[in-house]
């Protein structure tokens, strides 16, 4: 798709917080493999078409940004030593002896080519709107080692947003097919094996010496070796940490019980989890306000929140994910309808769904047929939460099929237009990275939203540096709410576990530099 699992155009991207992982009186040991669990595979790993959480976080180990994103939220040193800028320019230093994978050197040139390859719509790259804003242009002075952007369309976050692009190195951006089973980039990590659906062999540079902020070249502890291992069974995962087999893996389900109770150290992550999706493209069900405003009356978000968390969730107040942007504020509460099943199905009699005989709504000959899509890689109890909207919807009318989609499958589901209704997480750090999935004609539009009102506030915003425009954020999420257009209900509290190693995660994923062996 071209966008993040959220993304895929949806991205179903993870959001974390910093968090640490290993055992009492363990020692810091040199070296070793580092065996994190995927749940599913990233796919192509070209970093600038892939909003996928798997996927991001694998490109974390081999690609790096130029500026970084500590545990707290603050930007700190990348490929850059120093920035700045306003809206619409942003300008960035490199570090010194930075060079990529195959030894070449990283230029200001090569990172200008990445930022103007991502802003050409013609490129269809799923950055576009996420990092780097349509017709923005970049330069580079090699010499000087600066790169210069000036975008046409402001920014609040500009210099946070651009320094977020991952950056690929010279001959990936010549030849991008080396790039979706390969790598080219800047990052501690270089890609030795790939085995589709299986795993993924990572192995460190000993030339790194550019990590996020004061990172030092001389930092014990660090792996030889990662392998990501795809395992799309919870239960499977549960039982390789619970054999040490692995040393990192999310767990979801009941399974997280037992693992806690063998002592092993779980991080806690709240993120958004429980996202309501309706296909709102002229002709389908849920184009009509009406109908979506209906058949969210017709559940009960809270039982639904319920279910899919397995009763560890958390109301969420943002589409953001929580404590980790310059933007707080709650957009969310009293802005959804309640449960009313008495009421939802007399507001379909007036959109004109009217029940026949058999109960099933019809609208001039066409039966309220909804084909409802949930990740399954997410966990069992995304099943069972789809399975309760399919109950509560079938008994307001309408003929539902449910169906899972793995990652991958998400990205061409939700891109080809033949879905209803969808659980899609959408982990977002900044409000501005939220307006290509709300906004635009094709592409991270994947629901085909239109809401005048979310555009206007948007436009206001954009011109406002930083957190001076977070009023006007909030106000945008809120027209987004108001109008159904998504229906948060839930963010998940997730626990990582982490054995026989330490880490720190930022940005929805593990840092890779922080990652400490222990033994």
């Amino acid at each position: 798709m071209k966008t993040a699992s959220i993304t895929a155009a949806a991205a179903v991207l993870a959001l974390a917080l910093t968090a640490c992982g290993g055992g009492a009186g363990s020692t810091t040991v040199d070296g070793g493999t580092f065996t994190l669990v995927s749940a599913g595979d990233p796919g192509s790993l070209d970093p600038h078409f892939t909003a996928l959480s798997v996927t991001i976080q694998a490109d974390r180990f081999l690609y790096d940004t130029l500026v970084n994103i500590d545990p707290g939220g603050n930007m700190v040193a990348g490929l850059a030593e120093k920035w700045e800028g306003d809206t619409t320019t942003a300008k960035y230093t490199l570090r010194k002896g930075i060079t990529c994978s195959d030894g070449t050197p990283l230029t200001a040139s090569q990172v200008a080519d990445n930022i103007n390859f991502v802003s050409d719509p013609a490129n269809g790259s799923a950055s576009l709107g996420l990092y780097v804003m349509p017709g923005a242009t970049a330069t580079g002075d090699d010499a000087a080692g600066t790169v210069t952007v000036t975008s046409p369309t402001p920014d609040s976050f500009l210099v946070r947003d651009i320094g977020g692009l991952f950056i690929v190195c010279g001959k990936g951006m010549a030849d991008r097919g080396l790039l979706k089973q390969g790598a080219d980039g800047t990052g501690m990590f270089t890609l030795t094996e790939a085995v589709a659906g299986d795993h993924y062999t990572l192995t460190r540079r000993k030339d790194y010496a550019w990590g996020p902020g004061d990172w030092k070249t001389d930092t014990r502890g660090l792996p030889d070796t990662v392998v990501i291992r795809v395992v799309g069974n919870e239960i499977t995962a549960a039982n390789l940490l619970a054999s040490r087999q692995v040393n990192a893996a999310t767990v979801l389900g009941p399974d997280q019980q037992r693992l806690r109770g063998m002592g092993l150290t779980a991080l806690d992550i709240e993120s958004p989890f429980g996202e309501l999706w309706f296909n709102q493209r002229a002709g389908m069900p849920g184009a009509d306000v009406a109908v979506r405003r209906a058949l969210t009356q017709a559940l009960d978000l809270g039982q639904l929140g319920q279910v899919l968390t397995s009763g560890t969730g958390r109301a969420p107040k943002s589409l953001l994910a929580p404590g980790l942007g310059p933007c707080g504020g709650d957009t969310i509460s009293g802005l959804l309808p309640a449960s009313d099943p008495a009421a939802a199905k007399s507001a379909l009699d007036s959109a004109g769904w009217v029940a026949g005989p058999d109960g099933v709504r019809a609208k001039e000959g066409k039966p309220l047929a909804l084909t409802f899509y949930y990740p399954s890689t997410l966990g069992s109890t995304m099943q069972a939460a789809a399975e309760l909207v399919q109950q509560r919807w079938s008994a307001v009318g309408a003929q539902v099929t449910v169906k899972g989609m793995t990652d991958t499958e998400t990205m061409q589901v939700l891109t080809q237009g033949g879905w209803d209704a969808a659980f899609v997480p959408l982990g977002v750090f900044l409000p501005s990275q939220l307006v290509p999935f709300f906004s635009g004609s094709g592409g991270n539009n994947f629901a085909a939203v239109q809401n005048p009102a979310y555009d206007a506030a948007v436009q206001q915003a954009a011109a406002l540096a930083g957190a001076d425009g977070c009023g006007k954020w909030g106000e945008a999420e809120q027209a987004l709410v108001r109008e159904l257009n998504v229906v948060p209900f839930v963010n998940s509290v997730r626990p990582t576990f982490v054995q026989g190693a330490t880490l720190e995660t930022s940005q929805g994923s593990i840092t890779p530099s922080s990652i400490r062996m222990l033994g």
